[in-house]
């Protein structure tokens, strides 16, 4: 029982501590774009909750960052906050960032626990799956709702966050392998059930 109660104690501090560094990330300069979406460091940050602490934690990190803006804390982007943050452009890429961040964490757990700590690639690729499968394509959603764009159109304005999409990716698996190796039971590896006959 209390090994158990202890285990939450640190999930919650983990979770936590992950959500103050989205937030830190958000509020750090963004650069602007022609698309009405900044560029910031959010998606950096989002992935590296879920390589670091699994799909479970990482979607719950990701989550209390966007209930703790919405109740207006000023974390989002710009120093934003509220639900009006929901009714803009942005929209998409925030539902899109909690999903993205447990896709990468699932992929990340499925990973032989010794490569965890030395493949940076294997984790670039787990953070490339969650930001395409998820950030991007509801992100091209939102800017075509509430930006008023077509597919196309949004599609076009997305393009432009793809190569810094890559590079904090690989940032990223550099920051992830490094915590692994420094805290290699982190992350809870999932293990195939052996086969019975």
């Amino acid at each position: 029982m209390a090994s158990t109660s202890r285990q939450r104690g640190t999930d919650l501090a983990l979770i936590a501590a992950f959500a103050a560094i989205i937030a830190a990330c958000a509020l750090a300069p963004a650069i602007p774009t022609p698309s009405p979406v900044p560029i910031t460091l959010q998606t950096f940050a989002v992935l590296l909750a879920g390589a670091v602490l699994g799909a479970r934690r990482g979607f719950l990190t990701v989550i209390l960052y966007l209930l703790l803006g919405a109740i207006g804390l000023p974390i989002f982007s710009g120093g934003a906050a509220g639900l009006a943050v929901f009714a803009g452009p942005t929209v998409g890429y925030l539902i899109g960032f909690p999903f993205a961040a447990a896709l990468c964490g699932f992929l990340v757990e499925r990973l032989p626990r010794r490569r965890i700590a030395t493949s940076v690639p294997l984790i670039v690729l787990s953070g490339l799956a969650g930001s395409f499968a998820f950030i991007h394509t509801l992100g091209i959603l939102g800017l075509a709702w509430r930006a008023d764009l077509s597919l196309t159109a949004a599609f076009v304005s997305d393009l432009t966050f793809w190569p810094g999409d890559v590079v904090k990716n690989i940032a990223m698996g550099l920051v992830a392998t490094a915590v692994h190796r420094a805290f290699p039971d982190l992350v809870r590896v999932r293990v195939a059930a052996p086969a019975t006959s």
